[in-house]
């Protein structure tokens, strides 16, 4: 009873906890979009740091190592995020998420990704994406270029492209006209509810173990 009920109130609290980061990541999101959008530096020392920052950078996109992210919804369509890297006047490539795009009706060939040519302004928050992910399957060994990925897997991505790529993601504004699709982009608040409601669903586990002891064990000492 003590070891479920503890496991119960550990699991609970680790919800509670997912919960209270998704809160302070929400209320970092709303304080910088409302910052103006500064220049990308040519080198980031601390990713994190940087995390929702607006930016705005110039450059050319480069469709050789686009990736497309598969099994991402929208309005319940299934469909792709489109990440294509900026090459910056700098020389530096950034990957820029153009946002998301239908899955072709049989989901075996590949959707027509159109793609701006020449110069291009960009504007956007930055992303970080997770190294904790579940990734259905092995991720192939081999160093032949996989257009379509899982998951973004910023460390899988810069072993494989010939060219050094920053560790964040733009995520192209909403009004930007630099080549972007379908830009709802996901808020950490989203899933606070969630995680809220799962907690209160392993404390409540721990009171139940709780009182079934209490109530067996009363029965036994007056039988």
């Amino acid at each position: 009873m003590l070891l479920a009920v503890s496991v119960c109130i550990k699991l609970g609290l680790w919800q509670q906890h997912k919960a209270e980061l998704k809160r302070a990541m929400q209320a970092q999101l709303d304080q910088r979009q409302q910052q103006a959008p500064i220049v990308l530096p040519v080198k980031i020392a601390d990713p994190e740091a940087w995390r929702y920052r607006r930016v705005k950078v110039r450059g050319s996109y480069d469709v050789r190592y686009q990736i497309l992210l598969d099994n991402q919804v929208e309005g319940e369509v299934a469909g792709y995020q489109v990440l294509t890297p900026l090459q910056l006047e700098s020389g530096t490539r950034v990957l820029v998420n153009r946002g998301w795009i239908a899955a072709p009706s049989d989901h075996a060939s590949m959707p027509r990704v159109e793609t701006p040519v020449g110069v291009q302004e960009v504007e956007g928050a930055l992303w970080l994406p997770s190294d904790k992910y579940f990734e259905l399957g092995k991720v192939p060994a081999s160093a032949r270029w996989q257009p379509v990925w899982q998951n973004m897997d910023m460390k899988r991505y810069a072993k494989l492209v010939p060219f050094q790529v920053m560790p964040l993601v733009i995520r192209l504004d909403a009004a930007s006209g630099a080549g972007g699709f379908v830009r709802n982009w996901p808020r950490p608040a989203e899933r606070i509810e969630m995680h809220v409601g799962y907690a209160y669903q392993w404390f409540g586990f721990a009171v139940a173990f709780l009182a079934i002891y209490l109530v067996v064990n009363f029965r036994k000492n007056n039988a």
